[in-house]
């Protein structure tokens, strides 16, 4: 089975939808360097077929990372593509189960990092595992969150950007796969059909739940209810509501020093 294969050609359909995401992706690590210095333990939530974990290993080969998700077909892609890679940990759990965390070691990780997966949680789902998350995270740590998390005040202007953004959404090149066909492939695939076939009875089909995504405010709320001590936006870009819909007001909000805790010296403080 040539798991690299499926995990290329998500990567691929996913920057379709998502052309800056691999700038996204880099600016999460510098953040996370910058607050815990060289990481030793990261979680990668919601982390699908290891497209994260993955590039976390190349740009820091000593950490320790743990992928959870719930969709068996992602996570045997990332199984397969990790392969003997002593350093990753694949974890299946369900961010809607009230216990999903209870495989993993509390105020282990340095940082928790994800994208573009929390808005398919309702808001009292996203509101525990928040605090779930501040937990997991220790002090002096760092949550990255990249999803769409649209600003207020500005309705005029997104429903332009999102008008704009249907009539630029890019097509895949002759003989690549798109979203729908990608899953097409892999429900045809002899090892991953059965896995998708399970996939679609939890989630209902191919299509996640309807999105909660409300505003900045409300996360930056949320975050803080849930026991971390700063939490807003740090980056946020703006081309990126032009190319998809999907994409409309996505922003990264970073929470630093949980609780008490400090950021590292830059002369001896880095890990």
């Amino acid at each position: 089975m040539n798991w690299s294969w499926w995990l290329e050609t998500w990567d691929r359909q996913q920057e379709l939808l998502l052309p800056d995401r691999e700038e996204r992706f880099s600016f999460m690590f510098d953040l996370v360097e910058a607050v815990v210095g060289r990481p030793r333990a990261l979680l990668d939530v919601a982390g699908g077929p290891g497209s994260i974990t993955l590039r976390l290993r190349q740009r820091f080969p000593d950490v320790r990372v743990t992928l959870i998700d719930v969709d068996p077909s992602l996570l045997a892609i990332a199984t397969g593509v990790m392969g003997s890679d002593s350093n990753v940990r694949v974890v299946r759990a369900d961010l809607a189960d009230l216990n999903w965390a209870a495989a993993l070691s509390a105020g282990g990780y340095d940082a928790a990092i994800t994208a573009n997966s929390l808005h398919w949680l309702e808001e009292a789902g996203l509101r525990r595992v928040y605090g779930d998350l501040a937990k997991l995270v220790r002090p002096g740590g760092v949550l990255c969150n990249a999803d769409p998390m649209p600003p207020e005040g500005i309705d005029r202007l997104i429903a332009a950007l999102e008008e704009q953004g249907e009539h630029r959404h890019a097509s895949a090149p002759e003989g690549e796969l798109d979203w729908g066909s990608w899953w097409k492939a892999a429900a045809g695939d002899p090892v991953l059909g059965s896995l998708v076939a399970e996939r679609n009875r939890r989630f209902g089909g191919e299509i996640h739940p309807p999105d909660f995504t409300p505003p900045l405010r409300w996360h930056e709320e949320a975050l803080l209810a849930a026991g971390f001590r700063e939490a807003g936006c740090v980056w946020r870009r703006g081309a990126a509501a032009a190319s998809t819909p999907e994409t409309q007001g996505l922003s990264l909000l970073a929470l630093s020093e949980k609780k008490r805790g400090s950021l590292p010296s830059r002369s001896g403080g880095r890990r």
